[in-house]
């Protein structure tokens, strides 16, 4: 996958998070908490890559690690959300895909001698 595939994969994957996000805590009663703390980050890091940012990709990495504990966590604590947390989990899964491909295209190549 091409810089730019990824780059566009990485940022639609933390737009989609986002959305997933506004609609699922949409009838919360601490909405407004709910939406700094789970929408706006992967937002705004969409927003960090799409401007160029070249720290964008990582903490989108390290915030993705968040994102997938808590889609396990509510997985298995909430069954009425049970979809909704798993597409979380996959859509973290893919972003720390995005994020850590270069580093395992170059971890498993192979040497030239």
């Amino acid at each position: 996958m091409s810089t730019r595939r990824r780059h566009t994969t990485l940022m639609l994957a933390l737009m989609a998070l986002a959305a997933l996000y506004a609609g699922w805590f949409i009838n919360d009663r601490h909405w407004l908490a709910t939406q700094l703390v789970f929408t706006v980050p992967p937002l705004a890091l969409a927003i960090a890559l799409r401007l160029g940012w070249h720290k964008a990709a990582f903490w989108s990495g390290v915030l993705a690690l968040a994102w997938f504990s808590h889609g396990v966590m509510s997985a298995w604590t909430h069954p009425g959300t049970r979809m909704l947390a798993l597409l979380e989990v996959g859509l973290a899964l893919l972003v720390i895909l995005c994020v850590s491909l270069p580093g395992l295209r170059a971890r498993f190549a192979r040497r030239r001698h």
